[in-house]
């Protein structure tokens, strides 16, 4: 083996010591500066912060910020008041047959517990001895706006919690809708059937009260006349839903 020969294998291994040492030192470094998640530089909720002026760690929101998805500019949808601050007469979007199919559906969910799926108040945790709520098919009841039944959904009424958390707001206003199907029901004036039906109604002997059209009769309290839901769609939905 010739000299040059002899002096290149103490210099590589020396260069392989050289770098596992490098390699060893890292890992050490490594392990040594690892920063667990939970010690993160973060404020926790409420904590006190020396960095702002006021202490606070929360900053407030900016001037007129709006989450997304959360402008409800439509304030007779989201709220079923009009600019007067009374309740609205008419349900404010289109009420068509699935409107009708899911008020039915979450009536009988959430509502028919007190009111039963008929409306008159009898359901099964009244007979259980919950306080019975008020027949929808009393005159007050017929005759108040759209916009009262949508209030007491949302924010509740005496016994009654609100349903706000469980239902959305397209959702409670197809229970108003419904809600106006059953009273529709079970008070049709009988100038609402075809000549045919009215015949046939009279020929059994056993007709009801000949109710006016309601959608006509004044209100008691200055509401607005109550509308059928086929009569309370108007074209045009909201635009914010």
């Amino acid at each position: 083996m010739t000299p040059s020969r002899r002096g290149e294998i103490p210099s590589q291994a020396l260069r392989r010591a050289a770098l596992s040492a490098v390699l060893v030192v890292a890992a050490l470094a490594t392990v040594g500066c690892r920063l667990d998640m939970q010690d993160q530089p973060k404020y926790e909720p409420l904590e006190k912060s020396t960095f702002w002026p006021d202490g606070s760690s929360a900053r407030p929101l900016p001037a007129h910020t709006v989450a997304r998805g959360q402008l409800h500019a439509d304030t007779v949808y989201y709220t079923g008041f009009g600019p007067d601050e009374k309740p609205v007469a008419k349900i404010p979007m289109k009420v068509t047959e699935k409107t009708l199919e899911r008020g039915r559906d979450d009536f009988n969910t959430f509502c028919s517990p007190c009111h039963d799926r008929a409306g008159t108040g009898q359901g099964m945790v009244v007979r259980r001895g919950y306080k019975q709520p008020p027949t929808y098919h009393q005159d007050r009841l017929r005759k108040a706006p759209d916009g009262y039944f949508f209030d007491v959904i949302t924010h509740g009424f005496g016994q009654m919690p609100s349903y706000a958390a469980q239902v959305q707001v397209r959702d409670r206003w197809a229970i108003v809708a419904y809600i106006r199907a059953l009273q529709l029901s079970q008070h049709a004036p009988l100038s609402s059937l075809t000549p045919e039906e009215q015949r046939e109604a009279r020929a059994t002997g056993t007709l009801p009260e000949e109710l006016t059209d309601t959608t006509i009769e004044p209100s008691p309290g200055g509401w607005p006349p109550a509308t059928p839901p086929t009569e309370a769609a108007p074209d045009a939905e909201s635009p914010n839903r």
